[in-house]
C-alpha cells in the first residue's frame, strides 16, 4: 500500500472516490447474489420442492457469509483505519490473521455439517418431500465452505485497501462460470440439484485462486504466515469491526430457517414463493450494499485521518444515490411482480401468488434501505460495534424473527408475506437516532 493511495483517499473529492470504488464492488455484490439466483433459476426447472430446498439451504449460505464477512469486514475495517493513520505493520498482521481464521472457521463448519447432515437439513426447515433435495444440495455447499469463507475475506480486504477492481475480477469470474456450469451439471450430466451445488463450489474454488493471485499481484498487503497475530488485541479489533456483519448474516441464517419452518404448514409452494423473493430482493439490495462498500474505505481512511467532514459528506452522498436506486427498483417490483416471479419459477400458480404478494410488500419499504445500510456501514467502519451490531441484526433478525412467528398466527399466509416489510420499517426507525448521534459526535464547526 503506497502513500500515494493514502493521500488520494483522504484528499480527492469523496463523490469521485465513492463512485470509483463502488462500480467494482457493486459488480462483486451482484455476482455474489447471482450465485444463489442462478441456482434458484435452474433448480426451479426441476420442481417446486427442489426450489424450496435451495431456499432452506440458504440459511447455511448465510452462515458461511457471516463467517467470511466477520473476518473480512473485521480485518478490512481495521486495515483501512491503520492505513489512513500510516500504521502499515499493524495492517499487514491483521490481513493474514483474518484470512487464516476464516479458512479455519469454514473448515470447522464443513466437518460439523457433514457429520450431522440429515438433522441439520431438518432443523433448517426441510419438509419430508423436500429433504432428499436439501441433503443433496447441502452436502456439496458444506464441502466448499472453507474456500467460500476465505474468498469473502480476500474480496473485502482488497476493496478496503482501495483495490476493488481485483476483487471484482475474482468474484465476477466465479459468478459467470457458475451460470455456465449450472445447466451443464443439472441437465447435461443429469445430477439434478446436486449438480447446482457442485457448479457453485467449482466456481467458488476458481474465484478463490484468482483472488489469492490478486492479493499478491496488486499493491495490497501480502499474506506472510510469520505475521499471523492471533492475540487479544487483533481479535478484539476484528470483533469490533466484524461483529456487526456476523450479526447481520448469522441472524439472517437463523431467521431464514425460522421463516421456512413457519411457512412449512402452508406447503412447499409458500416456502418456494418466499425464498424466490428473498433472492430477488437480495439481488437488488446487493447494489445498495455494493455502493455502501464503495463508501466504506473512504469513510475508514478519513475517519482514521480525523477528516470528519469528508466522512459526513460521503455518508450523505451515498444515501442520496442509494435511495434514488431503491425507488426505481420498488416501482418496477410493484408494477411487474407477477411477471418477475413467473419468469423465475414458471407456471406454478400458488408460488406466483405468494411470491407476488411478498415482493410487493417488500417493495413498498425498499426505498428506506439506503439510509439503514449506509448508517450501519458508517458505524461499523468507525468501530461503533454495539450500535452497528444492533442495526445490522435488526431487519433480518431482531425484528424479522418475531414478525414471522407472530404475524402468521394473526394473519395466516399474509403474515408470512408481510413479515420482512414490518421488520424493515422498525429498522429504519432505529437507524435515525443512531445516525444523528454519530454525526453529532463528529460534527465539525
Amino acid at each position: 500500500m503506497t502513500n500515494d493511495k493514502t493521500y488520494k483517499m483522504i484528499n480527492e473529492p469523496v463523490e469521485k472516490l465513492i463512485n470509483h470504488l463502488a462500480i467494482p464492488t457493486i459488480m462483486s455484490m451482484l455476482i455474489t447474489s447471482i450465485y444463489n439466483m442462478a441456482d434458484t433459476f435452474f433448480v426451479a426447472k426441476i420442481n417446486t420442492s427442489a426450489t424450496a430446498a435451495v431456499g432452506v439451504v440458504f440459511a447455511i449460505m448465510a452462515l458461511i457469509q457471516a463467517i467470511g464477512f466477520f473476518c473480512g469486514h473485521g480485518s478490512g475495517n481495521f486495515i483501512s483505519r491503520m492505513l489512513g493513520a500510516n500504521k502499515h505493520e499493524e495492517a499487514k498482521k491483521m490481513a493474514v490473521t483474518g484470512f487464516i481464521l476464516a479458512f479455519c472457521f469454514g473448515s470447522i463448519l464443513m466437518l460439523i455439517g457433514l457429520i450431522f447432515l440429515k438433522p441439520l437439513a431438518i432443523i433448517l426447515g426441510s419438509t419430508s418431500t423436500m429433504l432428499p433435495y436439501s441433503m443433496d444440495y447441502l452436502k456439496w455447499i458444506l464441502i466448499g465452505a472453507p474456500f467460500m469463507c476465505a474468498s469473502l475475506v480476500m474480496n473485502n480486504q482488497l476493496r478496503f485497501q482501495g483495490n476493488a477492481f481485483f476483487a471484482m475480477i475474482g468474484i465476477t469470474t466465479g459468478g459467470i462460470l457458475n451460470i455456465i456450469l449450472d445447466p451443464i451439471f443439472i441437465f447435461v450430466f443429469e445430477l439434478g440439484i446436486a449438480g447446482a451445488a457442485i457448479a457453485t463450489i467449482i466456481s467458488q474454488g476458481i474465484s478463490f485462486i484468482i483472488l489469492l493471485i490478486g492479493i499478491f499481484k496488486s499493491d495490497s498487503l501480502n499474506y506472510q504466515l510469520s505475521a499471523i497475530s492471533i492475540n487479544k488485541y487483533y481479535l478484539s479489533q476484528m470483533v469490533r469491526g466484524g461483529f456487526p456483519s456476523l450479526c447481520r448474516q448469522g441472524i439472517s441464517g437463523i431467521s431464514t430457517a425460522i421463516l421456512n419452518i413457519c411457512a412449512g404448514p402452508f406447503g412447499d409452494s409458500a416456502i418456494a414463493g418466499v425464498s424466490i423473493v428473498t433472492r430477488l430482493m437480495q439481488f437488488f439490495y446487493s447494489v445498495v450494499i455494493g455502493f455502501g462498500q464503495g463508501f466504506q474505505p473512504v469513510c475508514g481512511f478519513n475517519y482514521g485521518a480525523k477528516k470528519y467532514k469528508r466522512v459526513k459528506d460521503g455518508f450523505v452522498y451515498a444515501i442520496k444515490v442509494g435511495t434514488i436506486f431503491c425507488i426505481f427498483v420498488a416501482l418496477i417490483a410493484l408494477i411487474f411482480a407477477p411477471q418477475i416471479i413467473s419468469f423465475v419459477q414458471g407456471n406454478e400458480p400458488e408460488v406466483i401468488k405468494v411470491g407476488t404478494a411478498t415482493l410487493r410488500f417488500q417493495a413498498l419499504v425498499f426505498p428506506l434501505m439506503a439510509f439503514v445500510t449506509m448508517t450501519n456501514m458508517m458505524l461499523q467502519v468507525a468501530g461503533k460495534a454495539l450500535q452497528a451490531s444492533i442495526l445490522a441484526s435488526s431487519r433480518q433478525g431482531l425484528f424479522l424473527i418475531p414478525s414471522v412467528v407472530i404475524l402468521p398466527l394473526l394473519l395466516g399466509i399474509v403474515g408470512i408475506e408481510m413479515a420482512q416489510m414490518v421488520a424493515d420499517i422498525i429498522s429504519f426507525a432505529i437507524a435515525i437516532p443512531f445516525a444523528k448521534s454519530f454525526l453529532k459526535e463528529i460534527a465539525v464547526d
